[in-house]
């Protein structure tokens, strides 16, 4: 890393610290609060060096602005005006869009809006300093007070959050690696154990030899010569019977202190895993420090007057988590703007301040994250609400929703009230991004009214929902997680040393002190795909799988990394398996399955004789042209994981999130789509209104099409198949090789 690079990355952490400070001091100043201006001017002055340092000359020129404008107001010489405040609030969100984008433009310009305001400022008259009562700002404290002792400051150091990243994956690599030693200690309880039963069978010879060496004094006094070949051998007997019992003694010693270095370095290990996962917790601030400045831009576009405050950013949350929640807490400060803005006139009538006020608040509740959005606007509108839901098709005509009932809608996907889309309605996806992420993180939301007036979104996810260490591996080229506890050991076992027993292949592994024979069986055959053993350069890469007393060997392609990740909750399909406990976003957002390994171990159980002599099926990917499936489904989790699953067999795949999209899609590319695969409960249009529309449809009748919904009620699939469906699989009962077979069958 050059220079500027490094102090740039410090710069990041700096200009935070001093833009959260000053605007800590606006908020006080606004609610007639005391504030302390000498530390704000020293911020100011600060921040105006640390952007010389770096070359930031438009940052440095704001900064000077504002260095200056709060040495006037500590002098008392400059009001604390309602446009003052504006003023420096605008050159505060300047600064920070203009750090926040340098990777897009090194040397940003001048920012001329914020320049101009600050210069308006300045250039106006040096006011007397008023009476202290009638200010606002800080002239107007209390008489000085003797300062208490300042606490000794924390020490804080700076680290690359990617660097914390790859100390925790290092950490989690080093606990899986030290499962190895119970392999070690196993062998070695084993070799003591054979230890003792040499002792015993020495002790029983010690017991002959008296008899021996007086019936070698016989033999002598009657001058056999064999007599001297006895005595030998019974003197090498003594002296191998020394040996052992000192190999023993010494074996016994090293059994005794593995146990207890196992043990010591096991504490360690945890201990160390834990302070690696705590440092993975940063200020909530990291991430969503920078919202206001955003939210208030987006206002100041759409000639909206708001007011936004961040409360509880000081609170360490794993950034994972955090990460997981940005998006969606962006929707909704964007989408407080756009439903309870009201133009200023409208405020002013209704006996409130011009400008509405946007709430973000954090806290930790319990186990709980507790994430809170609230604003003083016009407030959710039901009447609206229901009739867009009707209009929609999300409830029936004639039903009257209770108040808690018509809030939930809001959280439908699909459901939007805005009128246009824009940069200010979010692009009218409604609140459903909301709900789906809360529910990937096994959490809630819920939309209130607030009082007296406004909106109040309450967003709540357990903080265990945070991290789990993973071991990802690839299988039947997917990649799948498995909890990191589960895996009680990582092999490379020679494909020679993997013979049948009982028809089934299996291995001979020294465990918990004794050989057992574990069964080896494809992890991709236990998920529906192909049964062949994954055989490289004459080797097989395998984990050992614990589920209570019995284990199994899940051979995999490949493994792929330790990480420790965001585990969202399992997706419908294959529920009822008990396969799949959950699901992990990897790189690029893509979704992958987090399996349960006492599900793995139950069904090897059931199926490892069947999958030893089942041959691999063909690959669709042979046929001359890619089939092309299309995929519909609103759960984007859902459409993504079916269509990994169809890829990896050779597919061609098209996804759209509704049957309107699909409609759309047919019309447009009917002619190069072989199938499709459809949710039943969607918006806008399910998929019993997009089966009928393809079947009335001349161009699209003959169009194969397989619903597959978590309904899985008789008379839902009775309603399926008399519409024209070709199949109807329940997500449920999914099991992957039926999907692939069933869609083979009508290829």
């Amino acid at each position: 890393m050059d220079l500027r690079a490094m102090l740039l990355a410090a710069f990041e952490a700096e200009h935070r610290e001093h833009l959260g400070a000053i605007r800590a001091a606006l908020a006080a100043a606004r609610e007639g609060g005391n504030a302390d201006w000498n530390d704000v001017f020293r911020r100011a002055h600060s921040l105006k060096g640390a952007a010389r340092a770096c070359d930031l000359s438009a940052i440095e020129e704001i900064a000077h602005r504002l260095e200056t404008l709060f040495d006037r107001i500590v002098e008392g010489a400059h009001p604390l005006d309602a446009a003052t405040l504006a003023a420096v609030t605008l050159a505060l969100d300047r600064i920070e869009g203009m750090a926040a984008n340098l990777a897009e433009t090194p040397d940003p310009p001048l920012p001329q809006d914020a320049a101009a305001a600050l210069d308006r400022c300045l250039a106006a008259e040096p006011a007397a300093p008023p009476a202290p009562e009638a200010l606002p700002g800080p002239e107007a404290q209390a008489p000085a007070v003797p300062e208490p002792a300042p606490e000794p400051a924390l020490s804080v150091l700076r680290i690359a959050s990617d660097d914390v990243e790859g100390l925790s994956r290092a950490v989690h690599g080093l606990a899986l690696a030290l499962q190895g030693q119970d392999e070690i200690g196993s062998t070695l309880a084993a070799l003591d154990a054979d230890g003792r039963f040499l002792r015993r069978t020495a002790d029983a010879l010690r017991e002959r030899s008296g008899e021996v060496a007086a019936l070698a004094r016989r033999l002598r006094e009657a001058g056999d010569p064999g007599a001297g070949l006895l005595e030998a051998t019974l003197d090498l007997v003594r002296r191998l019977d020394g040996e052992m019992r000192t190999m023993v003694r010494g074996v016994s010693a090293l059994t005794r202190d593995q146990h207890r270095s196992a043990g010591a370095i096991e504490l360690a290990a945890r201990r160390l895993r834990e302070d690696a996962d705590r440092l993975l917790l940063v200020p909530a601030e990291t991430v969503f420090g920078g919202y206001g400045r955003m939210v208030r831009e987006i206002a100041r576009e759409a000639g909206l007057p708001v007011e936004v405050k961040l409360q509880g950013l000081d609170l360490p949350i794993d950034r994972g988590l955090l990460q997981a929640l940005k998006d969606p807490v962006l929707h909704l400060l964007r989408n407080a703007v756009s439903h309870g803005a009201e133009p200023p006139e409208e405020r002013r009538a209704r006996g409130k301040p011009e400008a509405m006020t946007v709430t973000l608040t954090l806290a930790v509740r319990g186990g709980d994250l507790v994430l809170n959005v609230r604003d003083d606007g016009r407030g959710p509108d039901i009447a609206r609400i229901v009739e867009t839901a009707r209009r929609q098709g999300l409830i029936a005509p004639d039903a009257r929703p209770t108040t808690r009932e018509a809030l939930g809608l809001v959280f439908v996907p699909g459901f939007s009230t805005a009128d246009k889309v824009d940069r200010l309605s979010g692009r009218g996806v409604g609140l459903s991004v909301v709900a789906e992420a809360a529910a990937r993180l096994r959490g809630r939301a819920r939309l209130r009214r607030a009082q007296p007036s406004g909106a109040d979104v309450v967003v709540v996810v357990p903080l265990s929902a945070a991290r789990r260490p993973l071991l990802l591996v690839e299988a039947g080229g997917q990649v799948y997680g498995l909890p990191g506890s589960a895996a009680a050991r990582l092999l490379r076992l020679p494909a020679a040393e993997i013979a049948p027993v009982a028809g089934v292949p299996s291995a001979r592994l020294p465990v918990d002190g004794r050989d057992v024979v574990v069964p080896v069986v494809p992890l991709a055959g236990l998920l529906g795909g192909a049964t062949a053993l994954p055989v490289e350069e004459g080797w097989v890469r395998a984990v050992l799988l614990r589920s209570g007393t019995d284990l199994c060997l899940a051979a995999v392609d490949r493994l792929v990394d330790v990480r420790a990740s965001l585990v969202g909750p399992a997706p419908p399909i294959g529920a009822e398996s008990g396969l799949f406990s959950g699901t992990v976003l990897l790189g690029e957002e893509t979704p992958a399955l987090v399996l349960d390994p006492a599900g793995l171990v139950a069904r090897a159980g059931e199926i490892s004789g069947r999958l030893a002599a089942s041959p691999a099926p063909a690959a669709p990917g042979a046929r001359k042209r890619r089939p092309t499936i299309l995929v519909v489904d609103d759960s984007i989790t859902t459409r993504t994981l079916e269509k990994s699953i169809l890829e990896a067999q050779g597919y061609r795949v098209f996804v759209c999130v509704d049957g309107e999209d699909a409609l759309d899609r047919l019309r447009r590319d009917g002619p190069e789509v072989d199938l499709v695969v459809a949710d039943v409960e969607m918006p806008r249009l399910d998929g019993f209104g997009l089966l009928q529309a393809i079947k009335a449809d001349p161009g699209l009748t003959r169009l194969p099409v397989i619903l597959m919904t978590s309904r899985g009620d008789p008379a839902d699939i009775r309603r399926g198949l008399d519409l024209g469906a070709d199949a109807y699989i329940t997500k449920q009962k999914f099991d992957q090789r039926e999907l692939l077979d069933t869609i083979g069958q009508l290829l």
